[in-house]
């Protein structure tokens, strides 16, 4: 059986590429460097689920992205979170804030909607972050 992206994440997001668990995506709205890690393994909806070396392989690509992502926008505050409630499919946001953004301090879930980013804009991020992550065996789509 191959690993199957959420529908919902699919139509959300832009696949940047992956790591050597999870598949790294660019959360389509503007407003927020906003990243989502998700592990190819079917049938996981909670990180206790995965076994003890994917917790430890997916822990490591979590924190690597953080790295990368808050050297790249510099960000105030970094948050990540698992919620899961709409989407059941394990994957883990990682959401770059800043004190000017629209929504801080609050989350940025259910406050405004999504504004999609523009082509150009996206090429640039994802070469970015790519450069960024190249160094820890990030394969770009």
């Amino acid at each position: 059986m191959s690993f199957q992206l959420d529908p919902r994440l699919n139509a959300d997001s832009i696949s940047i590429g992956q790591f050597q668990l999870c598949q790294l995506l660019l959360m389509n709205d503007s407003q927020y460097p906003w990243f989502t890690l998700v592990p190819m393994r079917d049938h996981k909806t909670e990180v206790y689920q995965l076994s003890d070396s994917d917790q430890a392989q997916f822990w490591l690509e979590s924190r690597l992205l953080s790295i990368a992502i808050m050297d790249v926008f510099k960000g105030d505050k970094l948050n990540i979170a698992a919620i899961g409630n709409i989407v059941s499919q394990l994957h883990l946001h990682h959401v770059v804030r800043f004190e000017t953004d629209a929504c801080w301090p609050k989350p940025i879930w259910g406050q405004i909607s999504m504004k999609a980013y523009q082509q150009k804009k996206i090429d640039e991020i994802c070469q970015k972050i790519i450069a960024k992550l190249a160094c820890f065996g990030f394969n770009a789509c």
